[in-house]
């Protein structure tokens, strides 16, 4: 589906895509729906959710300087319907953390895509070994208490 729009800038830094309401309806029920957009030739797995009343995609820093966008901006977005499983990547500190802790990697396993990532990211974002371990000894506390 294919539609122009123009990006919305909330703030300093959050931007996002306004989904028009006749192509949130052609998605089917459900408030949240997975799919893959496309903004100047720069594709990425997003989801349109309900946000302040509108629908809307998120917009990341990283994704509106891949696509050479900003708030502001009048685009032209395809989206489609993603249907493949969401799965992360995990950094090798925490694949070695969560199989020396059984219990936590069923508790990682068990979390939503969006979860396991938030998780990946704290562990991705840290700049020294011992931020890196201190955010590691957080993912595994939380997750045992889960």
């Amino acid at each position: 589906m294919d539609f122009r729009t123009v990006i919305e800038q909330s703030g300093a830094t959050a931007t996002g895509i306004p989904v028009p309401d006749v192509v949130v309806a052609a998605l089917g029920p459900g408030k949240r729906h997975a799919i893959t957009v496309t903004l100047n030739g720069h594709s990425y797995r997003s989801s349109v959710a309900p946000y302040k009343g509108k629908y809307m995609i998120a917009l990341s820093a990283e994704h509106r300087a891949k696509a050479g966008v900003a708030g502001g901006d009048t685009v032209d977005v395809s989206i489609e319907v993603d249907d493949q499983p969401r799965t992360v990547d995990e950094p090798e500190a925490l694949t070695a953390a969560l199989d020396a802790d059984p219990s936590a990697r069923t508790a990682f396993d068990s979390l939503s895509y969006s979860n396991q990532r938030r998780h990946v990211l704290a562990v991705e974002g840290a700049k020294t070994d011992v931020t890196r371990r201190r955010r590691l000894d957080a993912v595994l506390a939380e997750l045992r208490g889960a």
